[in-house]
């Protein structure tokens, strides 16, 4: 029996000379999900846009063929026109792309991008289409499906613009589905639940998935077959199990060994001590109000933060945990001051011990520039974060001409020696961002936060879009700059085992409140409240004989009204945060 595609001996090059993947070949059979990892730059993208023929301008397919079967005869895909390849995107093979931003049109509503497929390959009506993208947004675990379908892409966060290029891949049902890092952006209870999904649609319609992924705990729970690539060429090949438990090529292992993981148990920690706090969150609230669609619907409010208590200790890590829209990122925003608190909250931050605190959200414009000296950040995404119109030294040395900091010579001085403080090299000054790695700008944003010499840095979920290998490299590299300056780090993520490895304490939030706090040892191993619980259950590890367990995480991730009498919540019987030990905080009903 044949397989449904084929891609056999497969080369691309961006020019003369320039081979950027090489005898690429693999197979996928119908029902059967082959998964493709190796690191940024390996190829393993390029191989998979190839099989649709949506390649760069520059880059051209040198030589094989990819082959897709029609049940009567197979289908060259390298050969056909592109009249006749317009009509299998997105009918017969789907894709999902990393960056949703640059997949979604900004001017076009998530619904209707999302019917179009509807539209243009089943001849589905406008009704019937929306009810079909109805049924997936809520398949795909938007918690207001009506919402969404009426939304523009910027009005959602990145966690929800990933649920929707989802949805859209999904919505037609293909026979090949091909998921380009699908759940990237996506909190983990939100990713176990989206792979438990495109395993449904798998186990109904026989569709068939390539998977590109870094994560290799993903990999263990969703892959029949596995291709490791490096440098444009397959290092190694074959059935996932054997694979996962013995890799044979070094290659392999060594992808292996940078994977983070939960540490096993150990001795719970003591509390953090609370005398030298740099950073102090008080009652901190933040509301938000949406117009509603029409003139005789009242506006809606919504709670992106409610009461929010957090103490930062001086040269610590405070961790923040939880999915899209838990309030995460709205409360490192008030931290620095980008957001004003809600009347009634205070943030005080003390710059040195000694220092009188700081009213963040009564600051006067002096007060404000002298602080962001003193409190820096580095975003989730660093393309966007640094203009692509700058060179990096200009980049660099912006904060310092802002600041009036030294003279021309002493800023790319100072830019260069944090170019080699973070392990990149000073000749890279002159070049642009598009010339670097995910990696590489990650590093390049971390060294433009140190400019100032900060005393505190909020790490907006840094790690997120790198490899496991590089990922491994920039938290060993955070962990040395805050051990060799005394940096307080608010660290904000959705990757538990990151946390646990980089985290002095943890705070697991989950729609705007602090639902758990503890040191990590405590909360991993003991974890009281049942969303924690589904955190911690969703984690994938790279163990193919411990899956996901899908119950426990939709039971924890499901409304807050469906969990146990204790710790249930509604808009207007909130429980308060109790210390159930020392150091272990959990809302729940006493």
């Amino acid at each position: 029996m044949r397989p449904l595609l084929s891609v056999e001996d497969l080369t691309i090059s961006f020019g003369p000379g320039q081979t950027v993947v090489g005898n690429v070949s693999f197979d996928v059979e119908r029902g059967q999900t082959l998964a493709i990892v190796g690191e940024s730059g390996s190829g393993k993208t390029l191989s998979c846009r190839a099989i649709l023929r949506i390649l760069p301008r520059t880059a051209r397919i040198t030589s094989g063929r990819i082959t897709l079967d029609d049940g009567t005869k197979p289908v060259v895909l390298t050969e056909i026109g592109e009249r006749r390849l317009r009509s299998i995107r997105g009918d017969r093979i789907s894709m999902i792309f990393q960056e949703p931003m640059r997949s979604l049109s900004p001017l076009h509503r998530i619904g209707n991008q999302v019917s179009e497929v509807l539209w243009l390959h089943r001849g589905a009506s406008e009704r019937e289409a929306r009810r079909q993208v109805l049924q997936t947004f809520d398949r795909v675990g938007f918690p207001d499906p009506e919402r969404a379908y009426k939304s523009y892409p910027f009005e959602l966060s990145g966690g929800m613009r990933q649920r929707a290029m989802i949805a859209m891949a999904m919505v037609a049902k293909p026979e090949l589905l091909i998921a380009d890092e699908p759940t990237t952006a996506l909190d983990v209870t939100t990713q176990a639940q989206v792979l438990g999904l495109i395993k449904e649609l798998q186990q109904e319609t026989g569709m068939a998935l390539i998977l590109v992924t870094h994560d290799l705990g993903v990999v263990a729970n969703m892959a029949e077959r596995v291709v490791v690539m490096h440098k444009g060429r397959v290092m190694e090949a074959g059935d996932a199990e054997p694979m996962l438990k013995a890799p044979a090529h070094p290659y392999t292992k060594q992808l292996f060994d940078a994977a983070p993981a939960i540490p096993a148990e150990t001795a719970p920690a003591p509390p953090l001590p609370d005398q030298d706090l740099i950073l102090d969150m008080r009652q901190v609230s933040k509301t938000y109000t949406m117009r509603a669609g029409s003139g005789w619907k009242p506006n809606v409010l919504i709670h992106a933060c409610r009461g929010v208590d957090l103490k930062l200790p001086r040269g610590k890590t405070l961790a923040i945990v939880g999915e899209s829209g838990s309030g995460k990122t709205t409360a490192a925003r008030i931290a620095l001051g980008a957001e004003p608190p809600d009347p009634g909250g205070e943030i005080l931050f003390r710059a040195t011990p000694d220092a009188e605190p700081l009213q963040v959200h009564k600051m006067s414009r002096s007060q404000r520039t002298a602080f962001q000296r003193q409190a820096q950040m580095v975003f989730q995404d660093p393309y966007s974060s640094l203009s692509p119109r700058m060179r990096i030294q200009d980049a660099m040395t912006e904060p310092l001409e802002i600041h009036r900091i030294g003279d021309r010579a002493e800023r790319r001085d100072r830019a260069a020696a944090m170019l080699d403080r973070v392990g990149l090299n000073a000749d890279m000054l002159k070049r642009y961002p598009h010339a670097f790695s995910g990696g590489q700008r990650q590093r390049l944003s971390i060294a433009r936060a140190l400019m100032l010499d900060p005393a505190l840095i909020v790490c907006d979920e840094p790690t997120s879009a790198l490899d496991v290998s590089v990922q491994e490299q920039i938290l060993t590299l955070l962990e040395d700059i805050r051990d060799r300056h005394n940096l307080s780090y608010l660290f904000i993520s959705h990757d538990l085992a990151v946390v646990a490895r980089i985290a002095d304490e943890v705070a697991v939030m989950r729609q705007g409140l602090v639902v758990e706090q503890a040191p990590p040892e405590t909360l991993f191993h003991n974890p009281q409240h049942p969303y924690t619980k589904a955190l911690i259950a969703a984690q994938p590890e790279p163990d193919i004989e411990r899956p996901i367990d899908l119950k426990l995480v939709a039971q924890g991730a499901g409304a807050p009204d469906s969990w146990a009498q204790a710790f249930r919540f509604t808009e207007s019987v909130i429980p308060s945060l109790v210390e159930m030990e020392p150091g272990h905080k959990v809302r729940c009903h006493v």
